[in-house]
């Protein structure tokens, strides 16, 4: 019993809370972000290309022609498929760009420190010295 308390006792810890939260609004947000770039930015870089899609990029090792990727597979060819790497770096790219534009608008929300006031200055040391001559004369 003391196993399943300890274990219970580990999954409520705010920290774990977070981590799961996080976890899930990170799953939906990658699918929002995924979509953004599949179906709307990537139609625009394809009729910015002619009319070719990004992942259907792609050289061709042993010298065969093929017309697209899936061709290249079903054909057993060997295929450097390039088109996937520059869609990983255009996903990785906006992604980055989206997360930047949310922690700014964040930052922005963030209750500002008010400016503590300034520490009573200490006297001079002129001032401590003219202090220390009045006490000696004193006695």
């Amino acid at each position: 019993m003391a196993f399943l308390k300890d274990f219970k006792a580990f999954l409520m810890k705010g920290d774990i809370i977070a981590l799961a939260t996080a976890v899930i609004v990170g799953g939906a947000f990658n699918k929002i972000v995924g979509s953004l770039v599949k179906d709307i930015i990537m139609p625009v870089i394809g009729v910015l290309m002619g009319g070719k899609n990004v992942n259907n990029l792609f050289f061709s090792l042993d010298g065969g022609e093929y017309e697209t990727v899936d061709a290249a597979v079903e054909a057993g060819g060997a295929i450097l498929t390039y088109g996937n790497f520059l869609q990983a770096v255009i996903d990785f790219i906006i992604i980055g760009f989206v997360i930047f534009w949310l922690l700014k608008g964040y930052e922005k929300t963030k209750k500002k420190e008010e400016a503590k006031p300034a520490a009573p200055k200490g006297p001079t040391q002129e001032e401590l010295l003219i202090e220390i001559r009045d006490e000696l004369r004193k006695k």
